[in-house]
């Protein structure tokens, strides 16, 4: 079908924008996936993060978003950038098809594609003051 979105922002992300991106007459199945700050990692107590994107990453997201696309679905990713507290989306998605299986298939590997191929790192802080970076080269 189509790519309706795919961007980075440094902004609250807003899901319902993204399901009324994706609707069509033609779609049954609306999916959607919101991945929000969790307060611990690897049994270590979270107080915030911060994300960094490589200037390629828009166009990587495009790519992603428009391989799930190829399948006949259509797609809206954003992702966030900047500082985020517990429980701010990080990365927000929504993928229409014409049937349930389609959605939720595309759904789930349009968020595995994003996180194996577009470069955006995570500066992890914790309650310890200790910090680290996750995914970063």
């Amino acid at each position: 079908m189509s790519v309706q979105l795919a961007d980075i922002w440094d902004d609250d992300l807003e899901l319902d924008q993204l399901v009324a991106l994706v609707g069509t007459p033609g779609h049954g199945a609306v999916a959607t996936f919101t991945g929000c700050v969790r307060d611990h990692d690897g049994g270590r107590s979270v107080t915030r993060l911060v994300y960094e994107a490589h200037p390629e990453a828009v166009a990587r997201l495009q790519a992603s978003a428009a391989r799930i696309a190829e399948r006949g679905v259509s797609v809206a990713v954003l992702h966030r950038t900047g500082s985020l507290a517990i429980g701010d989306a990080a990365i927000a998605a929504a993928v229409s098809a014409p049937h349930r299986s389609e959605a939720f298939a595309a759904i789930a590997d349009l968020i595995d594609d994003v996180k194996a191929t577009v470069p955006i790192w995570k500066h992890q802080f914790y309650a310890d003051g200790s910090d680290d970076w996750v995914n970063s080269p």
